[in-house]
């Protein structure tokens, strides 16, 4: 007899990476959860598309959580007075935001404990990447020993684990992977500066990583580009 599925909480920003995390934990089986946060990001398209993602995949909840960090500012992805860059930079770039995978999975976390989960999935990557420190797998690594130790639930002998599985993989494989789960990748916004209606900007970090990755899968990018 086949246990019944079990509930995870899935990271969905609305972006390739998260898309296909979404969709592999599908595919394992679980009853994803979807959690997206409005964290005063410069682009919204970005929860427009986790929202579209979340019901044409069939997320059994999609929840949308506010917690401003633009009130701490120090990124180009939340403060409008930094520029995005559009040429690759020397060491971690200004887009990246102060602890937001900290934020993000300790959210994720109290979310899952509140559920009954025990599994927490996200979509980071530490191949084709800007070189965020929170996207290695020694950071994962302790987050989950943290999970484990700092919870009701970890404490009286239930188990989390946090998955990501895209992170040893390459832009391309991940589109690949998510190609053969059924991914529609244009419904997906990856761009740093995309405008209203989620066109993107061609030239950012996460525009050149996905513009490679689509190139080395040798599938069409159907990306829509601003002009």
């Amino acid at each position: 007899m086949n246990a019944s599925p079990k509930p995870a909480v899935v990271l969905l920003s609305g972006g390739i990476d998260s898309f296909t995390t979404f969709l592999i934990a599908k595919a394992q089986g679980f009853l994803c959860h979807a959690l997206s946060f409005d964290y005063g990001q410069r682009q919204r398209a970005e929860l427009k598309a986790a929202a579209a993602i979340a019901k044409q995949y069939g997320a059994v909840a999609h929840k949308i959580i506010r917690i401003g960090l633009e009130a701490i500012g120090g990124s180009a992805l939340t403060d409008p007075a930094i520029a995005v860059p559009e040429a690759p930079t020397e060491g971690i770039p200004v887009t990246y935001v102060p602890a937001r995978n900290t934020v993000f999975l300790a959210l994720a976390l109290g979310y899952a404990e509140a559920l009954g989960a025990f599994d927490i999935f996200l979509g980071v990557n530490a191949i084709d990447y800007s070189g965020y420190p929170d996207c290695r797998p020694e950071y994962i690594q302790a987050f989950e020993h943290l999970a484990n130790l700092a919870t009701k639930a970890g404490v009286e002998g239930g188990r989390f684990r946090i998955h990501a599985p895209l992170i040893h993989l390459r832009k391309s494989e991940i589109i690949q992977t998510g190609l053969k789960l059924g991914a529609d990748y244009s419904l997906a916004v990856s761009c740093y500066a995309a405008d209203d209606q989620g066109r993107a900007c061609s030239r950012c970090d996460a525009c050149r990583f996905r513009i490679q990755g689509f190139a080395e899968a040798g599938v069409s990018d159907p990306t829509r580009y601003r002009a």
